[in-house]
């Protein structure tokens, strides 16, 4: 992006953020850009353009409701021609053709850092779906890995939120709203329609995508843990304004009823002196999120490690939760410590971001797995041998996982199965486990 706000171009790029989740935020690039006490003058100051993007609808309840007013250099009905659709290899929305909910378990190696040019949308390849992103329920699952920023290109999804997790290589998120730089052990929340372009200030990176189709996120409530805990509204930080003024050919991406549409505008789209309102991106460090645990016995359901949920409409069910396992100390009395064999109603897609240390294989840092609702899965035979003997006393866990736990099943699509990176032999981890069962004799 020669020239542009990702490479301290021309307009103007303000350090520092706001801070709050669900806040009513305000932020002006050029003092006297924002009006004052009104959304919609006349003649808005500076020649700018009002224009309103609301995320719910105009009735949504207040405490739900999401909308922002920008002040554009150019209102955003400007993009020139008609979208055309344009075809894209690895990007699938639900529902498919061959979207068929699987039962099998699945895993993948760490997606391949591309060595030919490869920027954010083009790297971007969907792993698995659920739901149905017209009907506004599920979600889709992607990987991304790129080598190159983008070069006078933007990207919106109209079919869900992005929650974009980084696993190598950090990442400078331009939004319309402002600039957010994103490294691994942090996450970035891009409001559904909002349009951005990735930079990599490494020359790399990689991570996961959750596309969330249903409700926005938003933060899980707190019962009987009480007003502190989990992620706190505060760690949340919200871009500060940030503009450019290039009058250049800009190829934007929208993603929209499942499939991926491109025009090309003669300006760029981040042209927004001034905003005010709720519906905006957002970064979070996971290293703030107060973890709660276990001080006696016993293991807790893995909800109490939830960052961010998205209500699916049935009470206590969502439609998506992110689900972090962050470095903590666990000290349970004569306790399986590791997470219990289970089988879930839900669906899980986990994933390593900073991976255990002296774990290599499905614990690798970038690798991944799926297991739909009612799949059995737990500790691999390795690991449960070696936790089976851990004595009491407080131990350290380490690494970072993640897991975006779904209510409707998922459909692998067929371009992840079929990826090389694809542990075909995933079921094998657990291979050996012993039979400990030991009846007393008879008498």
């Amino acid at each position: 992006m020669d020239g542009s706000l990702a490479e301290g171009g021309q307009g103007l790029r303000v350090a520092g953020y706001l801070s709050g989740f669900g806040n009513e935020h305000a932020s002006e690039a050029l003092l006297g850009a924002l009006p004052a006490g009104r959304n919609s003058p006349r003649k808005p100051a500076f020649g700018l353009y009002a224009e309103q993007v609301t995320g719910t609808a105009f009735t949504a309840p207040r405490a739900e409701n999401r909308r922002t007013w920008l002040y554009r250099i150019r209102p955003s009905v400007c993009h020139g021609g008609e979208f055309v659709k344009r075809g894209h290899a690895g990007l699938t929305t639900a529902p498919f053709p061959e979207a068929r909910p699987d039962p099998n378990r699945y895993g993948w190696a760490p997606w391949p850092i591309p060595e030919a040019p490869q920027d954010f949308v083009d790297g971007l390849v969907t792993i698995a779906v659920s739901g149905s992103a017209p009907e506004n329920i599920g979600i889709g699952i992607h990987a991304y890995a790129a080598s190159c920023s983008m070069a006078d290109r933007a990207f919106a999804s109209s079919d869900g939120e992005f929650l974009i997790v980084p696993q190598e290589g950090a990442l400078c998120l331009v939004t319309e709203l402002g600039i957010l730089d994103v490294a691994p052990g942090e996450i970035a929340l891009v409001p559904r329609g909002i349009k951005f372009a990735v930079a990599l200030p490494d020359g790399h990176a990689r991570g996961f995508v959750c596309e969330n189709y249903g409700p926005h996120f938003r933060l899980p409530e707190l019962g009987p843990i009480g007003a502190n805990g989990l992620a706190n509204p505060r760690d949340f930080l919200a871009p500060v304004a940030a503009f450019e003024d290039r009058d250049v050919p800009v190829e934007c991406f929208i993603k929209f009823g499942g499939a991926l549409w491109a025009t090309t505008i003669d300006h760029s789209p981040f042209d927004v002196v001034a905003w005010h309102g709720t519906f905006v991106p957002l970064k979070y460090d996971l290293a703030r999120f107060m973890a709660v645990n276990a001080v006696v016995f016993d293991h807790p359901d893995p909800s109490i490690f939830t960052v961010l949920h998205a209500p699916s409409g049935l009470p206590g069910v969502a439609n998506v939760d992110f689900v972090i396992f962050p470095p903590r100390w666990n000290v349970a009395e004569d306790t399986f410590r590791p997470p219990y064999f289970h089988r879930n109603v839900m669906a899980e897609f986990a994933a390593s971001i900073l991976g255990r240390p002296g774990s290599p294989g499905r614990y690798a840092p970038g690798s991944c797995n799926i297991r739909s609702g009612m799949a059995a899965h737990g500790q691999d035979t390795q690991h449960f041998e070696r936790a089976s003997e851990v004595p009491d006393g407080p131990a350290r866990e380490e690494g970072l996982g993640i897991m975006f736990e779904g209510r409707l099943p998922f459909s692998p699509t067929p371009q992840a199965l079929a990826a090389p990176n694809r542990q075909r032999a995933f079921d094998r981890h657990w291979d050996g486990m012993p039979k400990r069962f030991h009846p007393p004799s008879p008498r």
